[in-house]
């Protein structure tokens, strides 16, 4: 108590232990919510990627009236550079004429498409042929000729 102050006046502030509480408080709260958002950023993150996907595979199919006239590049239907969600650029990979030569593989080495593979290399931004490696696993693919895009790990 001050000198100055008259007895049984209520003091003004915080003490040290209340401090330390109201901070582990929100220390509790950041490591609940921190990985939530991080988590739910990178769901975004994939959709967008999905739908870029998306719309590249119908721009793609829409140029082409034969297989044999698929686009050379992304730069042929408009999408030249276009990066994806994490700054990487997309991969389009026209397959050589009657060849499946260099195509994305599914679990048991078979090639996820039959004219072109479009996909995202995901996060970590390295990829593998095959979707079972790790590294495939955070990839966006178009698999089954289109009837599937979504992440390589659910694939």
């Amino acid at each position: 108590m001050r000198p100055s102050e008259p007895i049984g006046s209520p003091r003004a502030g915080y003490t040290f232990i209340e401090m330390i509480a109201v901070m582990a408080i929100i220390g509790v709260l950041a490591s609940i919510a921190i990985p939530r958002l991080q988590d739910s950023i990178n769901r975004a993150k994939v959709a967008r990627a999905i739908g870029d996907i998306n719309a590249m595979q119908n721009e793609i199919t829409g140029f082409a009236s034969t297989a044999d006239s698929l686009p050379a590049s992304l730069a042929a239907v408009g999408r030249a550079g276009q990066l994806d969600p994490w700054g990487n650029p997309y991969i389009y990979y026209r397959f050589p004429t009657g060849s499946t030569a260099g195509a994305r593989l599914d679990r048991f080495s078979v090639p996820l498409n039959a004219q072109f593979d479009l996909y995202s290399m995901g996060e970590d931004a390295a990829s593998s042929l095959p979707l079972s490696a790790g590294a495939s696993l955070d990839d966006v693919v178009r698999a089954n000729d289109g009837g599937y895009i979504g992440l390589g790990s659910t694939y």
